[in-house]
């Protein structure tokens, strides 16, 4: 009977500490998996404002090329009517 509560206890006591640390690991499983969705959260954003800054640039540069469109027509034009009083 003594030898039965015996095994009794070092049984319970071993799956004690088993249990112990499989919630220790579980726990360290949790932590990791809440810091992957924060970093994750953080490269969202980092893409959102990169994606941003793309946008704005390519508008500023669209900005310039019509502009310089725009100027060289002009002085296209500005040719033509020297080049047609020449004549």
């Amino acid at each position: 009977m003594e030898n039965t509560f015996t095994l009794n206890v070092v049984f319970g006591s071993v799956m004690s500490m088993l249990l112990t640390i499989v919630a220790y690991f579980i726990k360290q499983l949790h932590s990791d998996f809440k810091k992957m969705e924060k970093d994750l959260t953080e490269v969202k954003t980092m893409a959102l404002l990169i994606k941003t800054e793309f946008k704005n640039s390519y508008a500023l540069l669209n900005q310039k090329v019509d502009y310089l469109e725009h100027r060289v027509n002009i002085i296209e034009q500005n040719n033509l009517k020297h080049s047609n009083n020449e004549k």
